[in-house]
């Protein structure tokens, strides 16, 4: 057996291969020196390994193949490999084969982690035997040990992850599908790769549709079993039948089964700020609810959640100014998320990686909304030459690190402003993942304040 790239998944599979006495190969483009932690994780599991080249025999001739989400699903070796008749699959494919309980899964462009760490809250809350796992941060294959058919089971899922999966879960949840990942699929190819959270659902299974989101809301038609849906703003109707799901209706989150309405609770219970974390609520109760969870114990969790890192994350609040670490932000539409949270004069920080995006909104909010942007990374240019020209009085400041950023945001910053470190690039430019950004940017926080 051989396992392509070394990342959470890529540990996941290895142990769980050599749990059943398979012969495992590492195959990484990486070199040793970038894989330092992954390789003690897999240490005990002695496995082969094969770095630094992903064309290698070890892809070609194997048994089967297992790909990491990281990895592109059409490298040249893995299509020489299906050739050969070598069957290829995934941490998500397999779990979802052995997995025996029923699965919910939650995917979307974005809102998916908070959802599904909101449901894992929820679960919590109810006392629920359960586990949370998948592009959250946990691998899948090694929460099977501790699953029974009563389990209840929540996995979110990427879309490079449904990309290699052949199956649906039992439950649904579509939190929206946005321009993303641009440069690297069509958009007709992204929306496919969503459509499959619940393409291969049966008669007797439930998906749950965001009605706010165009894409979500079409994609409701072609549901093949039940359709639940969710709304900030408008009646739980689709093509003049009503559905169950969850709404707001006069400052109150109410939960409408079988034509009853229940009151959960309201508006003001959310503890998270912005739209974007409302309508993660009403999801995450939606999902709850199908998976047995009581109001009470939905509300009490939701009282008491306080987000999740790299989101909108507080950092620190030093002589008035609230620094707040976004670095999940990795699309315009998620900055443009984050600055409708504040009404607060902001400071922005955008950089990394660009993805090919639209940024003209987020020209237009930032001239009404902030006070200084500062750019950094490989984009930096790229940002503060889309940013400079909406508006005349914006100060706009172009450096190079993260730390150079919250240096430059230190000195523009004003009690009262916030500075928000919500990128809108990716983190590939200098970080491997979005997660490391984010310490960089609190480490740098933290710096700037003599470690306090």
């Amino acid at each position: 057996m051989t396992v392509v790239g070394l990342g959470i998944e890529g540990v996941d599979l290895v142990r769980f291969l050599t749990s059943e006495g398979a012969r495992v190969t590492v195959s990484d483009s990486r070199r040793p020196d970038q894989l330092h932690a992954a390789l003690d994780a897999v240490t005990p599991f002695a496995p082969a390994l094969s770095l630094g080249d992903p064309a290698h025999p070890a892809v070609t001739d194997a048994e089967a193949v297992f790909v990491s989400q990281s990895v592109d699903w059409h490298l040249p070796a893995l299509d020489a490999a299906r050739a050969r008749g070598v069957p290829v699959s995934s941490m998500a494919r397999l779990f979802l084969e052995r997995c025996p309980a029923p699965v919910a899964g939650i995917t979307g462009s974005s809102g998916k982690t908070t959802t599904t760490a909101l449901v894992g809250a929820m679960l919590d809350a109810a006392e629920v035997d359960h586990v949370v796992g998948g592009n959250i941060g946990v691998g899948l294959l090694g929460l099977l040990d501790r699953i029974d058919p009563d389990t209840r089971v929540v996995a979110e899922l990427s879309h490079t992850q449904l990309e290699s999966v052949e199956s649906s879960p039992h439950w649904a949840c579509l939190t929206n599908v946005t321009p993303n990942h641009l440069d690297q699929f069509s958009w007709d190819a992204y929306v496919d790769l969503k459509r499959r959270i619940f393409q291969f659902q049966g008669a007797d299974d439930v998906a749950i549709f965001n009605l706010d989101d165009p894409v979500s809301r079409d994609l409701l038609r072609e549901a093949p079993g039940t359709v639940r849906a969710t709304s900030l703003v408008a009646p739980l109707v689709a093509d003049g039948v009503a559905l169950d799901g969850v709404t707001v209706e006069e400052g109150t989150i109410v939960r409408r089964e079988g034509g009853a309405a229940h009151a959960v609770m309201t508006r003001q219970d959310v503890p998270l700020r912005g739209e974007h974390n409302l309508a993660n609520v009403l999801q995450a109760t939606a999902v709850a609810s199908l998976l047995g969870v009581p109001d009470t114990a939905i509300a009490s969790a939701v009282r008491g959640f306080r987000g999740v890192a790299h989101r909108l994350e507080h950092v620190a609040t030093v002589e008035g100014v609230l620094w707040v670490n976004d670095s999940i932000a990795t699309t315009p539409e998620r900055t443009l998320a984050g600055l409708r949270s504040y009404t607060e004069p902001v400071v922005l920080l955008l950089g990394g990686r660009d993805k090919a995006l639209p940024l003209d909104e987020l020209a237009a909010a930032v001239a009404t909304r902030c006070r200084a942007v500062i750019t950094f990374g490989e984009a930096g240019e790229l940002f503060a030459s889309a940013m400079r020209p909406a508006a005349s009085d914006l100060h706009v400041a172009r450096v190079d690190t993260i730390e150079a950023a919250v240096l430059a945001a230190a000195r523009v910053a004003r009690p009262g402003d916030v500075v928000l470190c919500s990128p809108a690039g990716t983190s590939f430019d200098a970080y491997p993942n979005f997660e490391r950004r984010g310490e960089a940017f609190r480490e740098a926080v933290r710096a700037l304040l003599g470690g306090r």
